[in-house]
């Protein structure tokens, strides 16, 4: 019986040039890895029916569903500052689009599917590690309320990618609010192609930002709300540690979720210079950096839809300006806010941006684990004390100092401590994908075909909130001989 996906495909009915038309490439033994049967439900799928013979078909390529308009995206983007006027889906294809039971419109998209005419000298599929990677850290993401892209499935292929080594391959399914990029408008611009500009920011308004539409400068809303959408989430990514690794035009999404899972990782001691990426020799997407690259991301979304804002350049430029200077002063009161939060203030006083960011100072000159520095100052906050805290500071002296001020200033908020501190468990999380409990389970499924600790680690992961006795071990750092200091490219 043929799986029933409920397309309903706009993408595909914008020109020809936006994308190129082509089936995924088949492979031999498709395996089913894992089903997301929550998000299944959310988009009316029936999990059952995809893990079924023939819905892992489908979910490795070999089976086109009724309904689908398979296409690959074309877009440009700057690359590590570099602009690279084509890019696109090298090696994905975009099954269709389905409105859920939410209402939300989201993309079904099947990655490492085989080559498109953007795939260059690829080969258009993916390692299972990589897929992996993306399948636990998008969940993660989505767990912790940071707005991401999600995984539906992953399913080895019976076949061998060659990259350092031969790897097993695998197909990730993946779902978005759209895969419209910054990179996508990048790509029209660059070929002066004015029209499609427009009918991609009109495309873009009525999905994402309807309310642009009515305003009296439909782009210059668009512009600002995709602003205020990539300030919010790069705050949210620093306030729980995330490093992206590769914040490139091309993974910048217009509806503001986090996508593409390559080299990202999360820190463990607190250094705002942090980088993982193996391929960010200069550092240009360190932890501390990715305000600013996300604000330069921005701007080159706004090279391209000046034409759109005025006819008058000078206008049109001002125009851009203005609509991007409200990212610095959104970030901030996001990330300050967030920091005010984590450390059990619900109000606003003078002085409290100094205490948050003494806070990370300290943390930083004492390598204090971020997770857990914020996790356990949720029962610092109560009558449990500093003995749990005051161990992971090289120095302990240095956080007695800080937290002299810290209680004065808690004592000047309102409200019972223990309402407090249930709400500071609920933005400092007990677990995150700590690199090196990411690459254990990415070894276990590469090396010994042991999918378990992928499983354990995802439903860890599921609840990043709640504490989980029998699986402390999740909350704590590596051990020296553990730490990940590298991540790749899955490429």
């Amino acid at each position: 019986m043929p799986i029933h996906f409920p397309f309903d495909n706009t993408y595909a009915r914008l020109p020809e040039r936006f994308y190129a038309r082509l089936d995924p490439t088949p492979v031999t033994t498709p395996r089913l890895v894992q089903v997301n049967a929550g998000l299944s439900h959310l988009l009316g799928l029936d999990p059952e029916e995809l893990a079924s013979p023939e819905g892992v078909e489908v979910l490795s390529g070999n089976r086109v569903p009724e309904g689908a308009a398979p296409i690959a995206l074309a877009y440009a983007g700057h690359q590590f500052g570099q602009f690279v006027p084509q890019l696109g889906d090298g090696r994905a294809i975009l099954l269709g689009e389905v409105v859920g039971r939410d209402g939300l419109r989201r993309d079904i998209q099947l990655k490492g599917s085989g080559k498109t005419p953007f795939s260059r000298r690829g080969d258009g599929r993916a390692a299972l590690g990589p897929v992996l990677r993306e399948y636990i850290v998008s969940e993660a993401m989505a767990a912790l309320g940071i707005s991401t892209t999600r995984a539906l499935a992953a399913v080895t292929t019976g076949e061998a990618v060659r990259r350092e080594t031969a790897l097993p391959g695998a197909v990730l399914t993946r779902i978005a609010a759209s895969h419209i990029r910054v990179g996508t408008f990048q790509y029209f611009a660059a070929r002066g192609d004015a029209e499609a500009v427009r009918l991609l920011a009109d495309y873009a308004i009525a999905r994402h930002y309807p309310e642009a539409a009515v305003a009296a400068n439909p782009y210059y809303a668009l512009l600002e709300a995709v602003a205020a959408r990539q300030a919010e989430l790069v705050a949210r990514w620093l306030l729980i540690g995330f490093i992206h690794g590769v914040m490139n035009t091309d993974n910048t999404s217009i509806a503001g979720e986090t996508i593409d899972y390559g080299p990202c990782a999360f820190m463990d001691a607190f250094d705002p210079a942090v980088v993982f990426s193996s391929i960010d020799s200069f550092g240009r997407y360190a932890y501390g950096n990715q305000p600013h690259i996300a604000h330069w991301n921005l701007a080159r979304l706004a090279e391209t839809l000046l034409p759109l804002l005025a006819e008058d350049e000078e206008q049109a430029l001002a125009l851009a300006q203005e609509a991007l200077a409200g990212f610095g002063p959104r970030f901030r009161a996001a990330w300050l806010g967030g920091l005010r939060r984590k450390i059990g203030l619900a109000t606003e006083r003078e002085g409290d941006a100094a205490l948050t960011q003494d806070l990370l100072h300290v943390m930083a000159e004492n390598g204090a684990d971020f997770t857990l520095t914020f996790r356990r100052l949720c029962d610092a906050a109560g009558l449990d004390g500093d003995s749990t805290l005051r161990p992971l500071f090289r120095d302990p002296g240095a956080y007695d100092a800080w937290a002299v001020g810290w209680r004065q200033r808690l004592a000047e908020e309102p409200g019972d401590p223990e309402v407090r501190q249930a709400a500071m468990r609920a933005v400092n999380p007990a677990f995150i994908p700590r690199n090196h409990l990411v690459e254990a389970a990415l070894r276990a499924a590469i090396e010994r075909e042991d999918f378990g600790p992928f499983e354990e680690l995802l439903a860890v992961l599921s609840q990043p909130f709640e504490d989980r006795p029998g699986f402390e071990r999740y909350a704590m750092p590596p051990q020296p001989e553990e730490r990940v200091l590298q991540t790749f490219c899955g490429t």
